[in-house]
């Protein structure tokens, strides 16, 4: 029998040959597609959203920054690295450029293809496209010693004077209006991850009477749902109408919206159900561990003070 990790990776592999994860570029006009697709992933698995996520942004990525896309790489399994910190630097060699150094969080790292990676140059922090199987890429075994994610294979890679092709100039990364619609995008993952924490407690509610205060904490937890599910569906929209306008302060906005969505269906759901499913039901207890870590691609009160920052400076915040 196959283990989580096998099953995830199973998963993601037959999700890219068979082409679910073609989805629509965020602001072309059918953004609420792209992330339906996100939350189904993340119900069903919080590690395959993770994965899946990031070879959908990776094409999105290339086709926003100008790469003519080989309909090939739509069939390998992309990802994007570029969390901080990392001490991955990027030198030219004549015309080409290597990357030597540790990239950490590096999801998928025993399981892409191809990957964008960000490393430091002379003139900035730059994006390159490298081959994940390439000679110099290596995994460092014992990097990723968590139990929440460990589907996701999210270790260190080193990398030895690896060839890399760059991917738009210094800067331009961040600096585009997707790389806040991806961070929509991780969003609508983490709300899938909440969605299937709350199946739990909901299928416990249909196979006997829970009592008041677990009906309570149910129905918290569907008001908290819905009320998530119309950011995400107003934030879709307002991407494919206005894709350049405000795209910073719409995701964080989207973001500490659902992550305290989250946080309370995890909360309310323990407390309803008990220690129950987390010791006797593996899927669930796995659910819940994937999703409490994935949550912490959060930058919590840093992100909260920067959304701060961003209505102060709007004046009128539109409320």
């Amino acid at each position: 029998m196959a283990t989580g990790d096998e099953r995830t990776a199973e998963a993601f592999r037959a999700a890219v040959l068979t082409g679910r994860l073609d989805l629509p570029s965020p602001g072309a006009g059918r953004t609420a597609e792209r992330f339906r697709r996100f939350v189904e992933l993340g119900r069903a698995d919080p590690a395959l959203a993770r994965l899946g996520e990031g070879h959908a942004d990776a094409l999105a990525i290339l086709a926003e920054l100008g790469v003519p896309i080989d309909p090939a790489w739509r069939r390998e399994p992309w990802g994007v690295w570029a969390a901080a910190p990392a001490t991955l630097t990027a030198t030219r060699d004549g015309g080409r450029w290597r990357l030597t150094g540790d990239r950490p969080w590096c999801s998928g790292a025993g399981l892409l293809s191809r990957a964008l990676v960000t490393a430091t140059a002379d003139d900035g922090v730059r994006l390159f496209a490298v081959e994940v199987g390439g000679p110099g890429v290596t995994p460092l075994a014992g990097t990723w010693p968590a139990v929440g994610m460990a589907a996701s294979d999210s270790r260190t890679v080193r990398f030895d004077d690896v060839p890399a092709t760059p991917v738009g100039g210094p800067g331009r990364y961040t600096a585009r209006p997707g790389f806040w619609h991806g961070g929509v995008g991780v969003a609508a993952c983490w709300y899938g991850g909440a969605v299937g924490v709350a199946d739990t407690l909901c299928a416990a509610a249909r196979r006997r009477p829970l009592g008041p205060h677990a009906l309570a904490h149910l129905g918290a937890v569907d008001a908290a749902l819905v009320a998530a599910r119309a950011v995400l569906s107003a934030a879709a929209a307002e991407i494919d109408a206005h894709p350049t306008r405000d795209a910073d302060r719409l995701a964080h906005q989207v973001r500490a919206t659902v992550e305290a969505t989250a946080s309370t269906v995890v909360d309310r759901v323990g407390r309803a159900l008990g220690a129950g499913p987390l010791c006797q039901d593996a899927d669930h207890a796995r659910r819940v561990a994937d999703l409490t870590v994935y949550l912490r691609q959060s930058h919590a009160e840093a992100d909260l003070a920067h959304l701060g920052e961003l209505v102060t400076a709007a004046g009128d915040p539109g409320w």
